[in-house]
This record gives structure tokens, C-alpha cells and sequence, in this order.
């Protein structure tokens, strides 16, 4: 699995486990795990960079109808996968 590191505001690095990716709407998003393990709990992050980014821009996905929506799409790329 591909690993990325993200700056949280207060400027902590959180490595995560890159465990799938899909575009729908034009848009990036990104499943992510803590660990490799098959039980970690997983999040959505949706790509915000603009044209201007040298580097990718990532926030976490909190709107629960786009959530729902992008739970299932990933539902359906990762087998097994069980994400709420």
C-alpha cells in the first residue's frame, strides 16, 4: 500500500495508508487507513488542491450525503470493505 503524509492544522504529521482511490464528479478522493490492518478505521479524504498546488491538498470528508455516497462507490472498489 502507498503511504501519504498529511499536516493537520496544528501542524501534526499523520501518516496514512492509501488502501483505494476513485474520481467521481470531476473530484479526487482518497481511502485511507492508520494501519494496514484489515479492521482499521478507514476515512475519506477529498482532493481540494487548485491549479496552483505543487502538492496535493487533501480535507477529510464530514457532509454525510456526500460521505454515504462515496462510502458506497468505495464499498463496491474494495472487497469486503465494510466503511460507514
Amino acid at each position: 500500500m502507498d503511504k501519504i503524509l498529511i499536516t493537520a492544522e496544528d501542524g501534526e504529521q499523520i501518516e496514512f495508508y492509501v488502501v483505494e482511490q476513485t474520481r467521481v464528479n470531476g473530484k479526487d478522493y482518497i481511502l485511507v487507513a492508520e494501519t494496514e490492518d484489515e479492521e482499521a478505521e478507514a476515512y475519506i479524504l477529498k482532493d481540494v488542491s487548485d491549479s496552483n498546488e505543487t502538492q496535493a491538498v487533501y480535507e477529510f470528508v464530514e457532509e454525510e450525503d456526500e460521505l454515504s455516497a462515496l462510502a458506497a462507490v468505495f464499498s463496491e472498489l474494495v472487497d469486503d470493505a465494510d466503511i460507514v
